[in-house]
């Protein structure tokens, strides 16, 4: 079964933030409309042509959706998008630039006095309040700007050099809060009748996500160093060379697993009973001097050879994956997570998402054409093929 099917969600998006929102929100079985230039479409359709000549961004935002082109600017394209919300829409999404939604007369405001239901999600990089706005509401805001601001770069990297995460973290977030704001709105809306507004800021999602080097560093505490890939106060926990030059991740969480790496790992007990070493305060202290110790233990092993030691102990490791190891990780192939998905070059291998999904499967539709569905959804509001060419042919879709 899907949740949401029969909800209808309009959104006026680009980039990841509000595509990742209203993506899963499709996944759960609502319908959703994704407005687009004309023409050009969502950007994020040119970021790259990694997937059969397709975005690599796009096409994992953005299955499963319905793509209208409008030129909301234009008056005959505001005429379509204001029927299709009041006609048809439970939820709109929007992640235009500050202010923008309400000058198109989409905003919640606007939308509520004819149709109190409505629920409206804006998402931005500062916030969008009109009677809150804060002296950063205007401040162009992309994933990496972001990342800097809520202050993840100064903690991430390596001490000589700060570094951002690998994929689109702030707008994740944001996406993430979108989506499970609109479910709790729907959860009102049914106990209530009342829709609601909901104003989804960039960076108090990822400063959230920032809470515990946040806290670490309250009240003018030094933050968390930034260690590359270990751990920033617990160690050992990181990544650590094996003999045949390849590298095992590896992490110890309290004393009896201090004891039992020494032991069963390092084969020197005699470590766990050393003062230098006695807490994970006093290791993390002298992480040079012990790391120097791991890495000689492991000088005559492989990266294999390690791993069983650490299996066998009991000692949480990993395997530092590439992106072709994950395609093929045995894990996710034992569970049956991979599905395939239509787009317009072909089907593609498309991850399920994280669940259980006991009561029937997601919904994971094609990801759609640029315009794909203009037609059939004009065609709804009896427009003739005629009008829609004539609509075309002005630039209107």
């Amino acid at each position: 079964m899907q949740p949401l099917k029969g909800i209808t969600v309009v959104t006026l998006e680009h980039a990841i933030a509000a595509p990742f929102a209203t993506r899963q929100l499709a996944d759960m079985g609502a319908r959703v409309i994704k407005i687009e230039r004309p023409g050009v479409g969502d950007f994020a359709r040119g970021y790259d042509e990694r997937v059969k000549g397709l975005a690599s961004h796009f096409v994992w935002t953005n299955r499963s959706k319905e793509s209208l082109t409008l030129d909301v600017k234009h008056e005959e394209a505001q005429k379509v998008l204001m029927r299709l919300i009041l006609e048809e829409a439970d939820v709109v999404v929007q992640n235009l630039a500050p202010g923008a939604a309400a000058r198109l007369g989409v905003s919640f405001e606007a939308l509520s006095k004819v149709k109190p239901g409505i629920i409206v999600c804006d998402i931005s990089g500062y916030g969008d309040d009109p009677t809150n706005p804060g002296p950063y509401r205007d401040k162009k805001a992309y994933d990496l700007l972001i990342q800097s601001e809520a202050g993840f770069v100064s903690i991430t990297g390596t001490p000589e050099t700060p570094a951002k995460a690998g994929n689109s973290m702030a707008d994740i977030a944001a996406g993430m809060y979108a989506y499970t704001n609109i479910l709790a709105a729907l959860m009102h809306r049914q106990q209530t009748g009342q829709g609601q507004r909901i104003d989804v800021s960039m960076l108090e999602s990822l400063s959230e996500w920032m809470s515990y080097p946040l806290y670490y560093a309250f009240d003018g505490a030094p933050p968390p160093p930034r260690t590359g890939a270990s751990h920033a106060t617990i160690y050992p926990y990181g990544p650590f060379a094996a003999g045949d030059g390849k590298t095992v991740m590896l992490g110890l969480q309290n004393e009896r697993e201090w004891k039992i790496f020494c032991d069963k790992v390092l084969l020197q007990p005699e470590l766990a009973g050393e003062a230098r070493f006695a807490s994970n305060a006093k290791r993390s202290a002298a992480r040079a001097e012990l790391s120097k110790l791991i890495l000689q233990a492991f000088a005559s092993l492989t990266a294999a050879q390690v791993a069983e030691r650490l299996e066998a102990a009991g000692i949480a490791n990993a395997q530092v994956n590439t992106m072709e190891e994950v395609w093929a990780h045995p894990q996710l192939k034992a569970r049956g997570r991979w599905r395939e998905v239509q787009t317009s070059a072909g089907a593609i291998p498309a991850l399920l998402p994280p669940g259980s999904w006991q009561h029937g499967e997601p919904r994971m539709d094609a990801v759609p054409a640029l315009g794909q569905h203009t037609d059939a959804i004009l065609s709804r509001y009896g427009y003739s093929p005629e009008a829609i060419a004539a609509l075309r042919e002005q630039g209107a879709v």
